[in-house]
């Protein structure tokens, strides 16, 4: 009997299933038979935007029905999971990167997609958030997401102030703005992925970014190196610019503080743009999407493959899920979901007509770094990415050093690698 091992995303949970899962089939006001499919997300607030996207879809495939539903994000694994072990699930899913798609294609519920047309629309590092141990794609590779540092230009406008390139300008930016009794920059502690995403963003010049990087994959480097300690450094430096007791705040309470106009920097995705713009729209909203490295003319730009969606095996409608695939890989999705989100599609050659979008796509296709907390160290449980951002947490209340929060992260990134092995030698065996 194949064995089932389920680590981090999956957890075998038999209760809650959400009523209506499951495809069935219909006709058409045309007679035809139309088969129905499920497509699970975590995204609610994208609803609108996919009915516009599946209308286009079904427009061309007059005998397939999307429903397209939605969950809180918070309760997305929990959900899905239950789907999928019970067997009642949906038909399309999304998938978290990297490891979250790993976990639950290593366990035998996705279909390969390796041979659907247009994977050749995407750049091959996208194609690694979506692949099981095997090194088969699960996933067909939704949005590209990027760091940025959100700035006010009215409020830079007014001090003279023009956008830091560098760190050390950001820190002689900063330093003015706080001089003017101004939050330099409002980002929120309590929630522990909003610092390792700040992380993700002030600090890639400081760990030297792709070197760093490919010196972790090479094995030369692990998270004690000393250009981590420098980028810690760099977190403990920005403290002083910080709101006051931002250890407290939510995302929700920082967003607050730059939509007021109270802060004149914000950190985060640029996933989060449509919402600042609807909170106030007489906002004016510059983005600064990271910073120059010594020698460099261009900025370098944090990103990373945010989800994709698969099909589950075992659906009894699989070669109509596929066609879906298919379309999810074609530029004609890319634009849309571009068009209807402004939010940077994974598929290569879509240009946005929001200025900003268009602006940061340009910046991260011309030099980035992959989000190294998520991309290389997402695995395990606990990840190591959750050990490093609590560890961020404990060094801003006084309750661990920096020294060890970086031993801690790599000791349990060696013993994520352990498990990695452990079951890599079972898919073999099986």
């Amino acid at each position: 009997m194949k064995k089932r091992w389920l680590t981090g995303l999956l957890v075998i949970l038999f209760s809650g299933i959400a009523a209506g899962c499951g495809s069935g089939d219909s006709s058409n006001n045309s007679g035809e038979d139309v088969v129905e499919l499920d497509m699970y997300s975590w995204r609610t607030e994208d609803r609108a935007a996919y009915e516009e996207i599946i209308a286009a879809f079904e427009e061309e495939n007059p005998d397939i029905k999307i429903n397209f539903n939605p969950f809180e994000a918070t309760e997305y694994n929990t959900i899905l999971t239950n789907a999928l072990v019970s067997g009642t699930g949906p038909d399309i899913v999304q998938l978290r990167p990297y490891s979250g798609a790993q976990t639950i294609a290593d366990n035998g519920y996705l279909v390969a997609l390796d041979d659907i047309e247009g994977i050749d629309n995407f750049d091959e590092s996208y194609l690694e958030a979506a692949k099981g141990s095997d090194e088969k794609l699960y996933g067909i590779p939704l949005s590209l997401n990027i760091g940025l540092i959100y700035y006010n230009k009215a409020i830079f406008d007014e001090y003279n102030l023009e956008p830091p390139e560098t760190w050390e300008e950001f820190i002689e930016v900063s330093q003015e703005l706080k001089n003017n009794d101004v939050v330099p920059l409002s980002v929120g502690g309590r929630e522990a992925w909003l610092l390792s995403m700040l992380h993700g963003v002030i600090t890639p010049t400081a760990y030297d970014g792709n070197a760093f990087v490919s010196d972790v994959i090479e094995g030369k480097a692990d998270l004690t190196d000393p250009r981590m300690m420098e980028s810690l450094n760099r977190m403990e430096e920005l403290t002083a610019y910080l709101p006051e007791g931002f250890t407290a705040l939510d995302d929700n309470d920082s967003q607050a503080l730059f939509y007021t106009e109270e802060a004149a920097m914000y950190v985060n995705g640029d996933f989060q743009l449509e919402v600042l713009e609807n909170s106030n729209p007489d906002l004016s909203i510059g983005v600064i999407p990271g910073f120059k490295e010594e020698g460099s003319d261009e900025a370098l730009v944090m990103n990373w493959v945010d989800g994709s969606y698969g099909v589950v095996k075992g659906t009894e409608h699989e070669e109509e899920a596929l066609r879906f695939m298919e379309f999810m890989a074609s530029p004609e999705f890319g634009q849309l979901f571009t068009d209807n989100l402004s939010r940077v599609s994974a598929v290569e050659g879509v240009t946005a007509s929001h200025d900003i979008i268009q602006q940061i796509m340009e910046a991260s296709e011309v030099n980035s770094t992959p989000y190294l907390m998520l991309v290389h160290y997402g695995l395990g449980s606990p990840s190591t990415k959750g050990i490093f951002e609590d560890g961020l947490q404990g060094m801003y209340l006084g309750e661990i050093t920096k020294e060890e929060l970086l031993e801690q992260a790599q000791e349990n990134a060696e013993r994520a690698a352990e498990e990695g092995v452990e079951k890599l030698e079972m898919i073999e065996e099986e």
